[in-house]
């Protein structure tokens, strides 16, 4: 069943016009892959998207853990890359490490998933909830390209979840967002479109260098605009003022920068 023909209750509530897509990055294990898909279905998510994965049997572990699922989620599961993961969602990455200092922002600040549909409850966008592989979970790498982080609480000397019970207990805390039968608050706003999103980090980018900002605090300063504008959920009026002052800003100083090149003046912030 698509978003669109989700029903609503008579309250005009219930699940979100965007329910969350579930990707799995890379999986190794197919049973995995099929019990997420199961979750999915417990929880009213139908949309599974895998990056890398291997190759389902139809009689294996894939199918055979799926439950009922094996019926329409997992067979409509569709293959894509990290890449279009990136660009056409609100990216949610979950891992069971976590730092703890705001001076290392690769996966800090992060959620719980309680905290995390707490957050989704007053904004409806296209989320993705983004799941690693078993044995490494999501690198740094691909964490600083996401919006958002998310870990589940668990005992310290063994915080690290199998990848299937991660996404289950994940499913559970969210299913006031994706069941039909819960009443939700009005949606407080929508968010702007992550493409739009996407261009303000080109712009913000473009500002960075246009301004000399020292180039060793350009990825920390980079991964942090990223995180608090993911935490923020712009609307699209908010997101096109931002990207009208910043087109603005860098259109000044690349003039500014014109004019002392005419003057053969130094740039004193050039250092």
């Amino acid at each position: 069943m698509s978003d669109e023909e989700q029903p609503e209750n008579e309250n005009g509530h219930g699940p979100r016009q965007h329910k969350p897509v579930v990707v799995v990055v890379e999986p190794e294990t197919p049973g995995n892959v099929g019990t997420i898909a199961r979750a999915m279905k417990n929880f009213g998510l139908y949309d599974l998207k895998l990056v890398d994965p291997p190759e389902f049997d139809p009689d294996g572990e894939a199918y055979g853990f799926a439950g009922h699922a094996r019926e329409d989620v997992l067979p409509n599961a569709e293959t894509v890359t990290f890449d279009e993961v990136v660009e056409n969602y609100h990216t949610v990455g979950f891992t069971g490490i976590t730092n703890e200092s705001s001076y290392s922002h690769d996966r800090f600040p992060f959620k719980t998933p309680v905290e995390l549909k707490e957050d989704l409850k007053r904004v409806d966008t296209q989320t993705a909830l983004v799941f690693g592989r078993e044995g490494k979970g999501l690198n740094n790498d691909e964490l600083r390209r996401l919006d958002e982080v998310a870990s589940i609480p668990a005992d310290g000397r063994y915080p690290i979840l199998n990848l299937g019970q991660a996404a289950t207990v994940t499913l559970y805390e969210l299913r006031d967002l994706t069941v039909e039968e819960t009443q939700l608050p009005d949606v407080e706003h929508a968010r702007a479109p992550e493409q739009d999103i996407e261009r303000f980090y080109d712009f913000f980018e473009q500002f960075l260098e246009n301004s000399h900002f020292p180039e060793h605090q350009r990825d920390r300063t980079r991964l942090m605009m990223r995180r608090l504008v993911g935490r923020a959920h712009p609307t699209d009026r908010e997101i096109n003022t931002l990207l009208g002052l910043f087109r603005r800003a860098n259109e000044q100083l690349e003039e500014r920068g014109e004019l002392l090149d005419e003057l053969d003046r130094e740039d004193r912030w050039n250092h």
